[in-house]
């Protein structure tokens, strides 16, 4: 890894607080870039675009977020006077059809709900953190690594409201519903005791539960509940939050808040769901829908 490379990335992580995922998969694509065509911070702008010939093979997306990462590479390699020029436009810039989130069906989340609760009467730890967790990604909207690295202090005492540190280290406000306070409320008197941990769900030696085993989880408990594990999973949960608030009447910019959003462009993508879904309706349900 380059110089130029390494001190992008300690930018990324010190001022816009990119996690470890995000700083991974920008190192993959730029040093991926000077193994091709040398120095990225001496590269011509010729060199820059035969990148899009090394690419063809490639998806349309992933080249898309090849080509993002280089474009803020030359941005701050300009910023910091390595290049007097920026090449960005050398890039290739493919047009990718953005896929439509899946989405749970009302009755779908309640029936998993059902089966956490019926777990939960058990008494369970166990049960009763999984019970936690489902709740708190279908009623608040988390993102899975907000919600498995709370920590304890986040727990409402009486405000309805919790504080969760999102991307690039963004505060936001998340409300949480009286279903989910009762759910922490239990979950707290048998939570572990754990005394190296400030965690709400704490895991070994001090760390907190991991996203792979949340995932893991939700999938067991739709299995569980006769639901095909394959359409089941924590972002799922969260476009399932999204889109029940949308088609209950919820202003795309107070989604935008809640689902911790930067631009509302991201947000808009519920609208096209919902739409998609009001066409399969009209498709499915209008009387001349099934005349030849």
């Amino acid at each position: 890894m380059s110089p130029a490379i390494r001190a992008f990335l300690d930018m990324l992580a010190a001022e816009r607080g990119a996690a470890a995922n995000t700083l991974s998969a920008y190192s993959r694509d730029l040093t991926g870039a000077e193994e091709l065509i040398g120095d990225l911070a001496k590269a011509s702008r010729m060199q820059i675009a035969k990148l899009a010939g090394q690419w063809s093979s490639l998806a349309p997306s992933t080249v898309a977020r090849k080509a993002s990462a280089l474009r803020q590479f030359f941005g701050f390699a300009v910023d910091e006077g390595w290049r007097d020029d920026d090449p960005s436009g050398a890039l290739p810039n493919p047009r990718t059809n953005r896929p439509l989130p899946k989405v749970l069906s009302h009755d779908q989340v309640e029936t998993l709900m059902k089966r956490a609760e019926f777990e939960a009467q058990s008494g369970k730890p166990a049960s009763i953190r999984q019970l936690t967790l489902l709740e708190m990604l279908y009623g608040s909207g988390l993102r899975a690594t907000e919600l498995v690295s709370l920590p304890i202090s986040a727990v409402p005492r009486d405000a309805p409201l919790i504080t969760v540190m999102g991307k690039g280290g963004v505060a936001r406000m998340v409300p949480v519903s009286e279903r989910a306070r009762q759910a922490l409320q239990d979950w707290i008197k048998v939570r572990p005791g754990e005394p190296n941990s400030r965690f709400l769900f704490p895991s070994r030696g001090g760390k907190h539960l991991s996203r792979v085993r949340l995932f893991q989880m939700l999938k067991e408990l739709a299995a569980r509940a006769d639901l095909d594990p394959t359409g089941i999973s924590p972002h799922v949960l969260r476009h399932a939050f999204a889109t029940h608030l949308l088609e209950g009447g919820a202003d795309l910019r107070v989604l935008q808040t809640l689902l911790g959003h930067a631009d509302i462009a991201t947000t808009q993508i519920y609208t096209h769901v919902d739409a998609a879904r009001l066409v399969e309706l009209v498709n499915a349900r209008h009387p001349l829908a099934h005349r030849g």
